[in-house]
């Protein structure tokens, strides 16, 4: 009994230390610069400059946008994008490659807080955006062929609907607010989460894998431990899974190699979570999440590759 309470005890400190002393700080300030950002329009321009190459991939503006949010603002933001989309009668198949292009990029919550501790931002980012848009293209060139032609996609994006006007010290407070919200929000699944993961590693679950998944770690030149952050962001999604890979960058079991080389693997919203949050943005978005996650599979594997192939 000792030992469960002292399991909670471990797990509730390394959450509350990541939360305060990590997430906390870099999201109020990235979120009161989206803030500013969007009011004064500069997402909107962007989404809408880089609308007309992108359409190519079956990414309407809209989608650009959601682009936007999910690497300047966390995974949980494109979500007000597709309910747009959802209502708006956009096609089908743009809302899947929408959906399968978020599902296979990096969210900011979880990018820029690892950023501190040797991720290599710029590589991600860029590697990302040739995951995303294969992602995108394989869901809406082949997985929603089934659904028909579209009709030409709106280049309105959803931050048309609802700027006003503010000063931008109240769009600064207004932003780092959400960000408060969005980390004491994280903070009692992030604990439960590596609750679960502690426990496993105490009964030797996780060391049972490691043992069994170690042959084949090898031939990528990966340590067995990195068999415990892919376990629990696929179990756990991504906040868990950095709570985890913090401690063993930490306890110098796993290296910034390692991370940066993992990163194509981890650092996506593609889990259980994540799949579940996007879709219930709206009944057509839920519609199209079986080709979306087909999609989101391709860019994830794109991304998995080069991260291992350039680091």
């Amino acid at each position: 009994m000792q030992e469960l309470v002292n399991i909670i005890l471990d797990s509730g400190r390394t959450a509350v230390d990541l939360a305060l002393y990590l997430l906390l700080p870099v999201m109020v300030v990235m979120m009161a610069l989206m803030k500013v950002l969007e009011a004064k329009g500069v997402l909107d321009h962007t989404a809408r400059l880089l609308s007309p190459p992108l359409r190519l991939f079956g990414v309407p503006g809209n989608g650009v946008f959601a682009m936007l949010q999910l690497l300047l603002v966390s995974f949980a933001a494109p979500v007000a994008t597709l309910a747009v989309m959802d209502r708006d009668g956009t096609a089908k198949r743009y809302i899947a490659a929408t959906l399968a292009m978020v599902l296979a990029m990096p969210q900011a919550n979880v990018i820029f807080p690892m950023a501190a501790v040797g991720l290599n931002l710029p590589a991600v980012v860029f590697i990302s955006l040739v995951g995303g848009l294969a992602a995108a293209a394989a869901t809406f060139f082949v997985f929603t062929r089934s659904l028909g032609p579209v009709h030409d996609a709106s280049t309105q994006t959803a931050a048309d609907s609802h700027k006003k006007r503010s000063s931008l010290w109240n769009l600064m407070i207004e932003g780092g607010q959400e960000a408060v919200q969005i980390v004491l929000g994280a903070v009692p699944a992030l604990l439960l989460a590596l609750f679960l993961v502690n426990l496993l590693r105490a009964v030797g679950a996780i060391g049972a894998a490691e043992s069994f998944l170690a042959p084949v770690l090898s031939l990528v030149d990966l340590p067995s431990e990195t068999v415990l952050p892919v376990a629990t962001k696929f179990l756990a999604g991504g906040t868990a899974m950095m709570g985890v890979t913090m401690e063993l960058l930490q306890e110098g079991v796993m290296s910034v190699v390692d991370l940066n080389r993992l990163a194509g693997l981890l650092i996506h919203p593609f889990d259980l979570v994540g799949v579940a949050v996007l879709a219930a943005s709206g009944t057509r978005v839920a519609s199209v999440a079986r080709p979306a996650v087909a999609g989101a599979v391709v860019g994830v594997l794109v991304r998995a590759v080069l991260h291992m192939v350039i680091f």
